[in-house]
């Protein structure tokens, strides 16, 4: 019988003996990342080992500033410069994650956090602000660890916050090892510096069903998803063979259908879960009168209302025009320790 892996294991595992007095405080950022072939489903929930591989892009200077140091009594934790309450669902969340590495019960930490994209609306602050807190831990306490050994344990925070330790394009190793040591975010190292990715925001307060329970049902629910690790394996394939070949449109048709047919297992669901707003839909038929018209224009969608656009440089400024409220980023496509 194998090991049954917990959560404080993993982290003893990665960070070993490693010990060090803590500094006095440690800085850091992450970038938000979109998923062009998305991760929806885990194999092991207590991990957040995922069902299957995954492909994401970062969204360059949009994702989640942290500022970490020790303080006396409980934690403290500021989001976007409100204190927030201990009972908030977003402390609890943050604290339970802090217990994994408190060198002693005694330490607390004092957490100032700022996203530069909209909380809880299906805009992956959860990756960004797990993947910026574990490179705050990493540098007050002095660990030293690899950005692999870090994105293993941003996964243990939020399983798409793996995708957030570097700029550009990552894919997350769907792994097989029941410690999930080989289940981590690496980068492609191709660079298209002509791509593009628009925000489009219709809705920036939060979601009606956060992503783990809506994943969750849809795992144990939706008589499509029986389907959904066939169709991952050939979206993935072709997505990384448009980057290898810088072919747009190929990288578009793929990154768009494998969005719909994510959300098409969610709507079947029981109860169905449903993102979309009447405005989802009316973006996503804007899309597609856009590419009637000669734009090469795509979209993608995650567990959220919102629609992030795909285009590339060439066809900026025709996007904008049709989408005036939409906050483009050209992604930084280099390894955030090159940054």
């Amino acid at each position: 019988m194998s090991k049954a892996w917990s959560r404080q294991s993993v982290v003893e595992k990665v960070i070993g003996d490693r010990k060090a007095p803590a500094r006095e405080a440690s800085v850091a950022f992450a970038p938000a990342n979109i998923a062009l072939c998305k991760y929806w489903g885990k194999r092991n929930e207590v991990l957040n080992l995922p069902v299957t591989s995954s492909l994401s892009i970062s969204l360059g200077a949009l994702g989640s500033h942290c500022r970490l140091s020790p303080c006396s009594g409980s934690d403290q934790v500021t989001l976007g410069g409100e204190t927030l309450e201990g009972e908030h669902p977003f402390v609890e969340r943050i604290r339970d994650y802090l217990n994994l590495f408190r060198p002693d019960p005694e330490q607390s930490y004092k957490i100032e956090a700022i996203n530069t994209v909209p909380t809880a609306a299906g805009f992956a602050s959860s990756a960004s602000g797990f993947a910026a807190l574990v490179l705050a831990l990493d540098g007050l306490h002095g660990w030293g660890l690899s950005l692999r050994e870090l994105s293993i344990l941003a996964r243990l925070g939020s399983g798409s916050a793996c995708r957030s330790l570097w700029q550009g394009l990552v894919e997350w190793h769907v792994g097989s090892a029941t410690d999930g040591m080989d289940s981590y975010g690496e980068p492609l190292g191709d660079t298209w510096d002509e791509l593009r990715v628009g925000l489009l925001v219709l809705e920036a307060g939060k979601k009606p069903i956060g992503s783990r329970p809506a994943m969750k049902r849809t795992v144990e629910t939706s008589p499509g998803y029986a389907v959904w690790p066939d169709r991952v394996a050939h979206d993935l394939a072709n997505l990384k063979a448009a980057i290898a070949a810088k072919d747009f449109e190929r990288l578009g048709e793929a990154a768009e259908s494998n969005a719909l047919a994510m959300h098409a297992t969610m709507i079947m669901a029981q109860p169905p879960v449903l993102y979309w707003k009447a405005a989802s839909v009316t973006a996503m038929n804007d899309v597609w009168a856009a590419r009637r018209d000669g734009v090469s224009l795509y979209f993608t969608m995650d567990a959220g209302p919102n629609i992030k656009l795909l285009f590339t440089a060439a066809d900026e400024a025709a996007v904008v025009e049709r989408f005036p409220a939409l906050r483009v980023t050209a992604p930084a496509l280099r390894p955030a320790e090159e940054a």
